[in-house]
């Protein structure tokens, strides 16, 4: 125990506290999780109303990205997710013709779709929200995923979890506003994916 003068109590007293409350928060943090996506099974799909009555879904089969968890820390997570806009699937030709053309992603020009998640907010052990920016025909915006875990991510240390994430996005904050009387403006995506450790 530290001696100190009486006068002197009353203000080191909360210090000392302080600095045990901030040395206990730190203990709790772990060493950062990393993963690699398994682009074997993972996968993207994109749904939008079509003629206000029934709807098409578009599938991106081919996927790479790299995830960061910290245990103790979730707010800390990164996940960064690319998948090849070039290889999208669409249910007939003419809307993959059109999905593929310039008056939607436009392929030729922006080859590639990312998410970049920056923080991991849970609201139980298995579910929560990543908010972040999503980046589609050379527009970036701010975009949030509800998140499902086949596991809690925080104690699967060296171990597979698999995630599924949801968002609505308004297909016309990226540039894609043609066909509006046939195709919706909002479109369900639904991102699948299984994280492997590093």
């Amino acid at each position: 125990m530290i001696n100190l003068p009486t006068a002197l109590r009353p203000l080191f007293l909360p210090l000392l506290a302080l600095f045990a409350i901030a040395n206990a928060g730190a203990a709790t943090i772990g060493t950062p999780q990393r993963y690699t996506l398994d682009a074997s099974a993972s996968n993207v799909s994109a749904k939008v109303p079509f003629f206000g009555i029934a709807s098409k879904t578009a599938r991106f089969p081919r996927m790479q990205g790299a995830v960061t968890i910290v245990p103790g820390a979730p707010e800390r997570a990164v996940i960064d997710v690319t998948f090849d806009a070039t290889a999208i699937e669409a249910p007939d030709d003419v809307t993959l013709s059109r999905l593929r053309g310039e008056k939607f992603f436009w392929v030729e020009k922006y080859p590639s779709v990312r998410f970049v998640g920056r923080s991991l907010k849970l609201t139980s052990p298995t579910r929560g929200t990543v908010s972040g920016e999503l980046t589609a025909r050379g527009v970036t915006k701010p975009q949030t995923l509800d998140v499902t875990f086949n596991a809690d991510p925080l104690t699967q240390v060296g171990k597979p979890v698999s995630f599924t994430g949801t968002t609505t996005i308004d297909r016309r904050n990226y540039g894609m506003k043609s066909y509006q009387l046939i195709v919706g403006n909002k479109v369900d995506i639904t991102l699948k994916a299984r994280m492997v450790p590093r």
